[in-house]
C-alpha cells in the first residue's frame, strides 16, 4: 500500500478580544450553556444498514491510508476531514441563515462554504453557502489583527483581510477569517470562523450535504476554546435501531454525566504534543483489551505516543466523533483477530462479497448477541469502556454482521461506532474523560 503524505497547515491564531456567550467562562446564557441536536449523516440518505456500514468502512480505510508514514522522513497525521458522522443544525448571521455542520473532536478549525464559493471549486451542500455580505454582525478579521498576524505563514488579501488555506494529503480549502453571531439549539456565541471560498478534495461527498464543521479539539479556534468552556459532552445515538431519535451535544454548563445511567469511569487525558497537529488531539491511556474472559497479550508499547523526529509523532491512542470505526495498529489488531477467531471457530461465515474492506470475521446477524463476547478496553486508573457486540460488530448484509474495528497504522483510533449510547464527557480543563452508558435517546 502507497504511503500517503498530510501536510496539514492551519494558518490562524485566535484574537483574545472575541466575546463570547454559552461557555464556561462566556456571559449570556453561561448558566445553561450550549445544546445542539445532532443528526447521523446518512439518516437523510435512505440507506439500508449495510449501505450505512460500507460507507463507514470506506471512510475508515481512508483514515488509516492517510495515517501511514510517508516516505523520506515526514510523519502524517489522521485525515480527520473525510470522516465526520454527525451533523449539528444551527444559524449564523444577523439576520439568521441555516447551516449545518459535521461535529469533530479531531479538529479545531470552524468554518463554512461562503456565496464566495467559485463555480464547481466548492463541494455539494443541502443548504444555500452562507452569505458574509448579508449578515449586519459580520465582520472580515484585519490582517493586522493579532488573530490573523500572529502567524508567520498567513496570508494578506489585498483588502487588508485575514485569508487562510488549510490543506489536507487529499485537497483543501481557502477562505478568509471572519467573526459572527452563532445561535444553536440552546445558547449563542460571537465565534471566528472560516469562510471558505474554495473546497477541493478528492471525495466528493466530503461533507455528505453540510455546509462546513466544528471543530472541537484543542486549540484556541475550536468551539469549546472560543465560548471559554472548560468542558463538552456528547451522547449519539445508535447507527441502527434508534427509531429517528437525535443525539446531542452540549458545550459549557449544559454538559454532566448526572442524568442517570451506569456507573461513571474516569481517566486522565495523556498529555498532547506542543507540536501542529498533534496538539489538537485528545490522547488517552489505553492499556489493554480483553475478549470475553481472555486478556489479549498485547506489547506493553503499542498504544504509546513517541516522537520519532523533532516535532513529528507516532502512535497514541486518540477519541474521535469523526472517524467511524475505531481502528487498532498491528501489534493490538492481530491479537484481537486471532482470540476472536478462536472463540468464535464454529460460528464463523465467510464474509459476503469479494471486498470485505478488512471485516474479515462475520458470523450470522441471528447469532450476533449468543456468540460474540464483550470485548473491554482498559485504561490506566481502571477505567474499562465495556463494548458489546452491537458496539463493535454491524450488519455487513441481511443475514451477516461482521467485526466493525479495523487495522490501523501508527496510530489508534477510537471511533464514533463504539461511542454508541455512551454518554461522553471531555472535562478539558480538569484534562479527564468520563463516560457511562447510557440510553442516549433520552437525554
Amino acid at each position: 500500500m502507497a504511503a500517503t503524505t498530510l501536510v496539514l497547515l492551519v494558518l490562524l491564531c485566535l484574537s483574545a478580544a472575541l466575546t463570547c456567550s454559552g461557555g464556561g467562562g462566556g456571559g449570556g446564557t453561561s448558566n445553561t450553556g450550549i445544546r445542539m441536536k445532532l443528526t447521523h449523516v446518512d439518516a437523510k440518505g435512505n440507506y439500508t444498514a449495510p449501505e450505512r456500514v460500507r460507507r463507514a468502512i470506506a471512510l475508515s480505510r481512508q483514515i488509516n491510508l492517510a495515517s501511514t508514514r510517508a516516505e523520506g522522513g515526514g510523519v502524517s497525521a489522521p485525515v480527520h476531514w473525510a470522516t465526520r458522522q454527525y451533523i449539528a443544525e444551527y444559524m449564523v448571521g444577523d439576520p439568521p441563515q441555516r447551516a449545518e455542520a459535521l461535529i469533530d473532536t479531531g479538529s479545531s478549525l470552524i468554518w463554512t462554504q461562503c456565496t464566495a464559493c467559485l463555480r464547481k471549486v466548492c463541494v455539494r451542500q443541502d443548504l444555500p453557502y452562507f452569505n458574509a455580505s448579508s449578515s449586519g454582525s459580520f465582520a472580515p478579521v484585519p490582517c493586522q489583527d493579532k488573530a490573523c498576524a500572529g502567524n508567520y505563514l498567513h496570508f494578506c488579501a489585498l483588502d487588508g483581510t485575514c485569508t487562510f488555506r488549510v490543506t489536507y494529503g487529499a485537497g483543501g480549502i481557502i477562505g478568509f477569517l471572519g467573526t459572527d453571531a452563532f445561535t444553536f439549539q440552546s445558547g449563542g456565541a460571537t465565534l471566528a470562523f472560516g469562510c471558505v471560498s474554495f473546497t477541493r478534495f478528492a471525495a466528493p461527498d466530503v461533507l455528505h450535504g453540510a455546509s462546513g464543521l466544528i471543530g472541537l479539539g484543542r486549540g484556541r479556534l475550536s468551539l469549546a476554546s472560543q465560548t471559554g468552556a472548560k468542558r463538552f459532552s456528547y451522547c449519539l445515538t445508535p447507527y441502527f435501531h434508534n427509531n429517528g431519535a437525535s443525539s446531542h451535544l452540549f458545550v459549557g454548563a449544559a454538559a454532566s454525566l448526572s442524568g442517570g445511567g451506569g456507573a461513571v469511569m474516569s481517566m486522565a487525558f495523556v498529555e498532547s504534543p506542543k507540536d501542529y497537529p498533534y496538539s489538537t488531539f485528545y490522547y488517552l491511556p489505553l492499556v489493554g483489551i480483553t475478549v470475553g474472559e481472555t486478556k489479549l497479550a498485547i506489547p506493553s508499547t503499542a498504544f504509546d505516543l513517541q516522537e520519532v523526529e523533532e516535532g513529528f509523532w507516532e502512535g497514541g491512542v486518540i477519541i474521535d466523533s469523526g472517524s467511524p470505526f475505531t481502528s487498532l495498529v498491528e501489534d493490538a489488531y492481530e491479537p484481537l483477530m486471532g482470540e476472536l477467531a478462536r472463540q468464535l471457530n464454529g460460528s464463523l461465515v465467510p464474509p459476503p462479497g469479494e471486498d470485505d474492506g478488512g471485516m474479515a470475521l462475520c458470523v450470522a446477524r441471528g447469532d450476533l448477541d449468543r456468540v460474540v463476547p464483550t470485548l473491554v478496553l482498559h485504561f490506566s486508573g481502571g477505567a474499562d469502556m465495556a463494548l458489546p457486540p452491537e458496539n463493535y460488530w454491524a450488519p455487513l448484509e441481511k443475514s451477516t454482521a461482521c467485526m466493525a474495528i479495523v487495522r490501523g497504522y501508527l496510530q489508534s483510533i477510537i471511533g464514533n461506532f463504539q461511542q454508541q449510547n455512551m454518554h461522553i464527557l471531555f472535562d478539558v480543563g480538569g484534562g479527564r474523560l468520563s463516560f457511562q452508558n447510557a440510553d442516549c435517546s433520552t437525554i
